[in-house]
């Protein structure tokens, strides 16, 4: 899987990896989780001033889990064309 495919390029992929894979799917929930709650931060101008240092944290863990979502979905599309 190319970085330049989205989430929804590969939305097959990573319903049957949630289904199969526990672990997968609560890094994936926790991706989604952390998204909304950055862009909600994001939104609220007072409440992003005072939490940035939070915010990015939060935008880093959330880049961590992205790549790790990456590797798990290029790994599961090299057991599927073997």
């Amino acid at each position: 899987m190319r970085k330049t495919e989205t989430w929804q390029d590969n939305r097959e992929a990573i319903a049957e990896l949630k289904l199969k894979d526990s672990h997968f799917a609560t890094i994936f929930d926790e991706h989604t989780q952390l998204d909304q709650q950055i862009n909600q931060l994001e939104k609220d101008v007072v409440l992003h001033a005072s939490r940035e240092e939070e915010i990015e944290q939060m935008k880093r863990r959330k880049l961590y889990l992205k790549d790790v979502i990456y590797k798990a979905l290029e790994n599961n599309n090299l057991k599927t064309s073997a």
